[in-house]
């Protein structure tokens, strides 16, 4: 970059020449003041000149992988969970670095960045094409890592702020699937007598979070009084275990208990106590742990959630879907969403009605019917 001088009435100005905008091919100048004296404006001009080109020079040999791994990603772990940290290292990896890893990051453009979201988009061969709102997530790690390069100095312009991907108000929702109060009984007659029935009771009774249902101690529950504490998550990050303060302000909460639950909770302990006696073990602080007393993985309860709907008869849903399915029948059943909202964890009543909506046009007819009543009631 060059820097010279001019000056603007009785003042004086350091000006910086950048070169042309890769993106719109205008010549780029930054102008600085410093003040009435030209000696003053050239000493600044070519103090700014030398420390732009030691940026740029850093910048010219440093590929946009090498940036993303050892310097964008490594301080994003400060400021992240563990959990979505690995997601972000896992969608680099596996889709980010193939294809613009080697590209040097002042000669990215936004033509390499759409021709990476339309290859995951529609792919060739036998690959599987990826969802909109996974291409959307790479396009948001993309922008993210250019906004900070170009914060450092080392980019002068984020090229994926003009670079076209998936708009989120065009991402089709997931939909979301849940059992009816027969299916869910049919499932859990299948999982009695399973190591996990249990976990899946009360995922089922309490809608809680898989992170919350293995992140249970016995410390945070109460039988006599039936309620227990989220206090703490339990993910899988690289396989490892590592605890979470919670997905939302809110998940850090009480849950009351129906007397079913209270009872199978206090089978299970007298159970797990009997078994770690008679092995000689100290009781584990764990709700569901294995032989060893460890917290049960992550993936292992997912995997046995499924074997067990395979041969229960009921349609096939994710282990989520039944922290959805016990939304679902209490929304049903007239329960407030206020409730409903701060039984699950929701970040506030609106998520809550948004999630259920597909719940609600029933309930507003009984709503109108009930009204009907009082109003017409004599007739």
């Amino acid at each position: 970059m060059k820097g010279y001088v001019t000056s603007k009435g009785d003042r004086w100005y350091a000006v910086i020449y950048e070169g042309l905008d890769p993106v719109t091919g205008k010549e780029r100048r930054t102008w600085h003041p410093a003040g009435t004296s030209r000696t003053d404006a050239e000493r600044l001009a070519a103090r700014l000149a030398r420390e732009i080109n030691g940026r740029n020079d850093e910048g010219r040999s440093l590929t946009f992988g090498a940036y993303l791994t050892a310097r964008w990603l490594p301080g994003k772990k400060l400021e992240l969970a563990d959990s979505t940290w690995d997601g972000y290292r896992r969608k680099i990896d596996r889709h980010i670095l193939p294809t613009l890893g080697k590209i040097p990051i002042r000669r990215l453009q936004p033509r390499h960045l759409e021709a990476l979201y339309d290859a995951k988009l529609h792919p060739t061969g036998d690959t599987r094409p990826l969802a909109p709102k996974t291409v959307l997530e790479l396009h948001l790690i993309v922008r993210g890592a250019l906004n900070d390069a170009v914060r450092r100095g080392i980019v002068t312009r984020n090229v994926a702020l003009v670079a076209h991907a998936p708009k989120l108000r065009s991402i089709p929702k997931v939909e979301q699937q849940a059992w009816t109060a027969p299916e869910l009984q049919a499932f859990l007659r299948q999982a009695a007598g399973h190591r996990l029935f249990a976990a899946l009771w009360l995922a089922a009774t309490t809608g809680l979070r898989r992170s919350e249902l293995l992140g249970l101690k016995w410390d945070d529950i109460d039988l006599d009084a039936a309620t227990l504490s989220i206090n703490r998550g339990l993910v899988s990050v690289g396989y490892e275990l590592h605890e979470s303060r919670g997905k939302t302000a809110n998940s850090r909460r009480t849950v009351d208990l129906d007397a079913t639950t209270v009872e199978i909770l206090g089978a299970l302990k007298a159970w797990q106590q009997a078994e770690r006696n008679a092995a000689g073990i100290e009781p584990t602080r764990w709700v569901f742990a294995d032989v060893e007393g460890n917290p049960i993985h992550p993936h292992s309860i997912s995997q046995a959630f499924e074997r067990i709907v395979a041969h229960a008869g009921v349609p096939k849903i994710r282990l989520h879907d039944l922290r959805h399915t016990h939304g679902t029948l209490l929304i049903k059943e007239g329960v407030p969403v206020k409730v409903v909202s701060e039984r699950l964890g929701h970040a506030n009543p609106t998520f809550t009605i948004d999630t259920y909506q597909h719940v609600l046009p029933g309930m507003q007819a009984q709503a109108a019917r009930i009204f009907e009543k009082l109003v017409a009631g004599g007739r």
